[in-house]
């Protein structure tokens, strides 16, 4: 959790990110973009509330080793257009979402070198719902939020949630030539994220982050999964007002 406020108060944090991944999920198409980067927060004592790239939402910390947040967060739809290849050619473009979240963290030590968590995402009918559970590891002894983090996560999704980005609908197969593909809802995936950020200055800092997932067997079947896994790089300047 990055905290830009210096403890209380207001925080603002602005910068430029460049990040290379897959132009979808399941994509073999990689692409390299440019986004903006940082948060604006507002924080006192262990609560926070936060504005946070696609989320809008707060956070508390209770008795030193629980950390629970809730909010809203912007999901986009599928688009054909996400492909260059022309791999999604003729499919229905899938609405984007604002949906709710609510996650919650246990620390496994005093400092929270360790922890594990839960998190539940849910929308419209539409949308559906995704739950993922994940534990991490900081490393090192620096208390700042600097330093390196990773951790590992699973993902598990309803039906409606799994056939949104990886079903193809009788309508869908008939625009496309795909395959019609309908999904049960259950374990989705897999992955790891590693997180580093440094500091150069007093408001400076580098935030870097990698990561692979890997789909399930019956996700890797969907003709819209040109790849049964995916990676993604991102490096991000902010500088901490």
């Amino acid at each position: 959790m990055f905290d830009f406020t210096r403890g209380g108060g207001f925080g603002l944090a602005l910068g430029l990110g460049v990040e290379y991944e897959a132009a979808y999920d399941g994509s073999d198409e990689y692409e390299l973009e440019l986004d903006p980067a940082g948060a604006i927060q507002w924080r006192s004592g262990g609560q926070m509330l936060f504005f946070e790239g696609a989320e809008l939402g707060w956070r508390g910390v209770f008795d030193e080793r629980w950390l629970v947040q809730a909010g809203l967060r912007y999901e986009d739809g599928l688009d054909p257009s996400d492909s260059e290849d022309g791999v999604l050619d003729g499919i229905e473009k899938r609405d984007s979402h604002l949906t709710g979240f609510v996650e919650l963290r246990r620390a496994l030590d005093s400092q929270w070198r360790n922890w594990i968590g839960a998190r539940v995402l849910a929308g419209e009918s539409d949308f559906g719902a995704l739950g993922v559970l994940a534990a991490g590891h900081r490393f090192g002894e620096r208390l700042d939020g600097m330093g390196t983090e990773v951790f590992v996560f699973s993902t598990f999704g309803d039906r409606a949630f799994v056939n949104k980005d990886f079903g193809v609908s009788a309508e869908d197969a008939l625009g496309s030539g795909l395959a019609e593909t309908s999904l049960d809802g259950g374990y989705r995936s897999s992955g790891l994220q590693l997180v580093h950020r440094q500091r150069f200055t007093e408001n400076l800092q580098l935030i870097a982050q990698a990561g692979v997932e890997l789909y399930s067997s019956a996700i890797a079947d969907s003709p819209i999964a040109r790849d049964d896994f995916e990676a993604e790089l991102s490096l991000a300047l902010v500088w901490q007002f």
